[in-house]
């Protein structure tokens, strides 16, 4: 995959997300814009990670969101909240897993809301 269409799509796949917790406003936005282009430079240093940058893109957004706004996104599965977590933490096809439980909830880019 060239490094352009895996930037797109993990921009795609993580706004999906935001969008499913209603979490996506421009300020929001505007951190998925700061993870692409931090992850661009990464990628250009070493373009075999350009397959993982949808994963690691959930995962600097979800970090950035943690200091502004607190935990997302949240566990469904779980009674007490705790954030779920992106995995593999660097590998193709992530997804958000309950680190609690192990339980896959969806792929990044299939929150439901």
């Amino acid at each position: 995959m060239d490094l352009e269409a895996a930037l797109h799509a993990a921009r795609a796949l993580v706004l999906a997300d935001l969008q499913a917790a209603g979490v996506a406003d421009a300020d929001v936005v505007s951190l998925v814009e700061d993870a692409v282009a931090h992850r661009r430079w990464w990628c250009e240093q070493w373009p075999q990670g350009a397959g993982f940058v949808a994963g690691l893109v959930a995962q600097d957004v979800q970090d950035a969101l943690l200091e502004r706004r607190g935990r997302w996104p949240l566990c469904p599965t779980c009674a007490e909240p705790h954030a779920l977590d992106v995995e593999p933490e660097l590998g193709p096809d992530p997804h958000w897993v309950c680190g609690r439980s192990g339980t896959v909830v969806a792929a990044v880019g299939s929150l439901r809301s």
